[in-house]
């Protein structure tokens, strides 16, 4: 009688453990988005801006051709549109995290005003909350590439806590992506034009 009391809390002790373990998978994949309204905080995502050596009208092009028009295959692991509309469409976002051993999944709302705007807004992630924006100018040698956005977390503190985890790749992954747009653009502008 006494090893059974050792083994049931082994047990229970393995359980918690393993729900642990897939509640935190859920929440950083954001398979399981916690999203309960109570003590959201925010915080501002960027201000991000690139320079780009390439007109308004490319570079709007470059960042909106995957979405409205047919996504590249090169592409295709990070994007995928689940509806399409002339102007805003709901997508699917993939990004590798722990090291490209997990994917998280986001699905945005993602609108588009020709053309010097573009707004997202989060339906699905891992925080409740974000609206981002990307802001085009016309400068005298191209396009300046505005991004800001904000970000929710629930939860007071330990959400704001998760949230500085999230954020932290979120806008590491923004700057990656303006630096592929100005790529792009610049390269279609010299000429290369698809």
């Amino acid at each position: 009688m006494t090893g059974a009391r050792p083994m049931r809390i082994a047990l229970w002790g393995a359980a918690i453990g393993g729900a642990a373990t897939a509640g935190y998978l859920g929440l950083v994949t954001a398979a399981l988005p916690v999203d309960v309204g109570v003590g959201r905080r925010f915080r501002r995502l960027g201000p991000q801006t690139v320079e780009i050596a390439a007109p308004r009208d490319v570079v709007f092009e470059v960042v909106s051709g995957p979405y409205l028009g047919r996504t590249p295959r090169a592409i295709r692991e990070k994007l995928n549109v689940l509806e399409r509309g002339s102007d805003l469409v709901l997508a699917e976002h993939f990004t590798p995290i722990a090291g490209g051993r997990l994917t998280a999944v986001t699905v945005e709302t993602v609108r588009f005003t020709p053309p010097e705007r573009i707004d997202f807004r989060l339906v699905r992630g891992p925080v409740p909350q974000v609206t981002e924006s990307f802001v085009l100018h016309e400068t005298g040698s191209g396009t300046r590439l505005e991004y800001e956005g904000r970000m929710g977390t629930d939860l007071w503190r330990p959400g704001q806590w998760w949230g500085a985890q999230v954020a932290a790749r979120w806008e590491s992954t923004v700057a990656a992506s303006l630096s592929a747009i100005r790529a792009e653009a610049e390269r279609r502008a010299q000429g290369g034009r698809r």
